[in-house]
């Protein structure tokens, strides 16, 4: 196991900075993932832990140790692409050995230590066939196989799971946090979609245009978002924003606009109140539909599944909310909405920072 900081992480593409000032700290055997969308500087940022790209400016430490100049076949790291990377021409077993190969490892410990690994990600039985003859699954965990079997300090995933289909993405997060668990590795994790990230990683590192927006729990990220783009970014369906006005009425705080008028517990209006408008956010699954206050029709119902999403125009906006299926509800429909009080958030709409979690 091995502890890895980034100390004001920077790098430059001419005039372009793709990660900027990054600080960054995990510990020994701990799973962490670099979530955001395209563009935002994960890749980048894994790529230097890698030693693929030189930073700019800043430090890679692994433990105390600087690895800035110390090239990738130095660093004693795994690393699983999103393409596989494995060599057509090779067999399971020679792609798996491949690594060790190249570090002279005795035959007989390399063939034992690759039979190991291949039995443990239930591919023991393909050691004789070639990529080509196998499934995406199956070539996902020899490429993860060939990473493990050269007993790495740090294994380095990059969007992994991204060409496999719905049902294999889900047994595939499942196996690569099981095996992370068991082995105790240092891991590194970039992705786009915020579900992997949530389910697989202990913290996240959330970045937008190359700067580190939060580091927390996955809980956090969810029920404290720091700033407007995390509260959107987290949470499936995403969180519903409307602009109010926070005032105190008698015993009671109201968030309100033109139609709308929400009930807010005590304890988070006062962050909000006298403020002006100020951007109340809430999540779909805190939107209570077939009672309540709020009259709305329904826009428009997407199916789910176990639940309905529910688009419904109030007033001069339109509020996303999980129903159950059983009650059918359609386009056009009247309904009456309920706002969970001790679940709204508020964000300032000039900064777009949380006034309830900085």
């Amino acid at each position: 196991m091995m502890e890895v900081r980034l100390i004001q992480l920077t790098k430059r593409f001419g005039d372009v900075t793709a990660v900027d000032r990054v600080d960054l700290e995990v510990g020994h055997g701990e799973f962490v993932a670099l979530l955001g969308p395209s563009g935002c500087g994960k890749t980048t940022t894994l790529l230097m832990i890698a030693g693929i790209y030189a930073p700019t400016g800043g430090e890679i430490r692994f433990d105390d140790r600087v690895v800035n100049r110390i090239p990738p076949k130095d660093r004693n790291i795994g690393m699983v692409f999103q393409s596989y990377a494995l060599y057509p021409h090779m067999t399971v077993l020679e792609n798996i050995t491949f690594p060790m190969r190249l570090k002279k490892v005795p035959k007989e410990v390399m063939l034992k230590r690759a039979q190991e690994v291949a039995d443990m990600m239930g591919i023991g039985h393909l050691m004789d066939r070639r990529p080509g003859q196998l499934s995406g699954g199956q070539q996902q965990r020899v490429a993860l196989g060939r990473a493990l079997a050269k007993e790495p300090d740090i294994l380095l995933f990059d969007e992994p799971l991204s060409n496999l289909d719905a049902r294999l993405r889900l047994s595939m997060r499942a196996e690569i946090k099981r095996l992370q668990i068991e082995l105790g590795i240092t891991s590194i994790y970039v992705t786009h979609d915020q579900v992997e990230a949530m389910t697989m990683a202990d913290r996240i590192a959330v970045m937008r245009e190359g700067k580190l927006q939060a580091y927390e729990t996955p809980d956090d990220l969810y029920d404290r978002p720091k700033n407007l783009f995390i509260a959107g970014f987290i949470g499936n369906p995403p969180m519903n924003f409307l602009d109010v006005e926070v005032v105190h009425q008698g015993e009671r705080y109201l968030a309100r606009r033109p139609g709308l008028e929400v009930a807010v517990a005590p304890e988070r209006a006062q962050k909000a109140a006298g403020r002006g408008t100020v951007i109340l956010g809430i999540r779909p699954e805190d939107v209570t539909v077939g009672q309540g206050p709020i009259q709305g029709q329904v826009y428009v119902v997407e199916p789910l599944g176990r639940d309905d999403l529910l688009d419904i125009q109030v007033g001069d906006i339109r509020i996303h909310a999980l129903a159950d299926p059983a009650r059918r509800y359609a386009m056009g429909d009247s309904v009456q909405l309920a706002i969970d009080p001790d679940a709204v958030q508020f964000f300032d709409p000039r900064t777009e920072q949380s006034l309830l979690w900085t």
